[in-house]
């Protein structure tokens, strides 16, 4: 399908990190099939981050009030129809819904009022229109919203991720004053946004002991709120590991990863960080669809599926794999 005269541009996926930047592939492929365009995405209210580090392929964001059945925040019915007639006064020639399957979404992005709506509906049902498209179960986040360009006629850009740094990021990991230098520790992160994907921290705990015997330094990261679980892996070590959970911003982390030798994770935002970064990875998958979210290069990152192998000494082999793998890796990283 191709698309004329294309001027406004809108994107609901009003989601977290690690589903922002695995759409960054298709933000880039949208940028550059559409150079001109003003892009809007339509997010959470974190997402305006987002955008000042992502200025290049999205203009601004449109923040999105929640809707009944998602589940990312509680929606507010008085800012929905403020929302909602924003939306429509902009005249959007292009909606895409990268939201999901479009189960609950889809006639809430044909109301939007654009003079072309696109995106996916659920498998066995009937598509809206020739501009959606079955949403495809068994793709990688990354290939699928790909995918769905392609179809629109919008060929890909790369499949690689980025996560651009700044100089306020660099400064962000300097005034750590972290006490190791570049690519002599490794970074273990035990939080993600759900406990349930979250690694045991005895399991974490062993993991950077194992490392930590082999003279790697131990940094375990996290927000403000996973303080708490990144003292529980700690109390549960046998060596020594500096605690920097809450103290850095997101673009320091970013940097303090970049500069890591490694980085021991959930299958969480930061796992997608380390794939923009190049930094290898041991990424321990809790919610069975590694095939949905692991990074793609498979020499530079480990990830396990640990609701099919939950062997813990296997996870030591492999991280002990990916670190003789990579060895020279960390040298060729600026």
């Amino acid at each position: 399908m191709m698309f004329s005269h294309i001027q406004r541009i809108a994107i609901l996926r009003a989601l977290q990190l690690g589903d922002l930047l695995c759409a960054v592939p298709a933000f880039r492929a949208l940028r550059a099939a559409f150079p001109q365009a003003h892009i809007t995405l339509i997010g959470l209210p974190w997402a305006n981050t987002f955008q000042q580090r992502f200025s290049h392929y999205i203009d601004e964001v449109m923040v999105f009030p929640g809707y009944p059945g998602l589940p990312e925040q509680p929606p507010d019915p008085a800012a929905f129809n403020t929302f909602m007639s924003s939306v429509k006064s902009k005249h959007y020639d292009l909606i895409l819904q990268m939201q999901g399957n479009g189960t609950l979404v889809n006639p809430l992005v044909q109301s939007m009022g654009a003079r072309y709506t696109a995106g996916f509906t659920p498998k066995g049902s009937v598509p809206e229109s020739e501009l959606f498209v079955l949403y495809p179960e068994d793709l990688h986040e990354i290939e699928r919203h790909l995918y769905l360009l392609e179809q629109l006629g919008i060929p890909p850009a790369g499949k690689h991720l980025e996560f651009p740094l700044t100089s306020a990021d660099r400064d962000s990991l300097r005034n750590l004053q972290l006490p190791c230098d570049d690519y002599t520790y490794i970074c273990v992160h035990p939080g993600s946004r759900a406990a349930w994907r979250q690694w045991p921290p005895p399991y974490f705990a062993a993991m950077a002991d194992h490392l930590a015997d082999q003279g790697w330094k131990i940094v375990l990261t996290g927000s403000i709120e996973e303080k708490e679980l990144t003292l529980a892996v700690k109390s549960y070590m046998r060596f020594p590991a500096l605690d920097v959970a809450g103290e850095l911003s997101l673009g320091g982390m970013a940097m303090l990863i970049k500069k890591s030798r490694a980085l021991v994770s959930n299958c969480t935002g930061v796992s997608h960080i380390a794939a923009a970064t190049a930094t290898p990875s041991v990424i321990i998958s809790m919610d069975g669809e590694p095939h949905r979210w692991a990074p793609l290069n498979t020499h530079l990152h480990c990830t396990t599926d640990w609701t099919r192998h939950n062997d813990f000494d296997r996870m030591l082999i492999k991280a002990d794999e990916l670190l003789a793998r990579t060895e020279s890796r960390c040298y060729h990283r600026a």
